[in-house]
């Protein structure tokens, strides 16, 4: 769940701009709507918590599913 300025703001390719520019179609969150998964295996919050923080969260549920630990 991180609001759309915040992804844009943390996009080094540039891609939301060439989205909003309409080099890119079908963009998530410019021209397609954003659809939460119904059951989602992890929740991020990219207002709140950092790429760092959000990376070991999202390595440690591949890695209890792997490892099963």
């Amino acid at each position: 769940d991180t609001p759309l300025a915040i992804c844009e703001a943390r996009d080094p390719k540039g891609l939301y701009a060439k989205a909003r520019a309409g080099q890119i179609t079908n963009f998530t969150g410019i021209d397609s709507p954003f659809e939460a998964p119904e059951r989602a295996d992890i929740t991020l919050h990219g207002e709140t918590e950092k790429p760092e923080q959000m990376a070991e969260d999202v390595y440690g549920v591949l890695r209890k599913r792997i490892y099963h630990d």
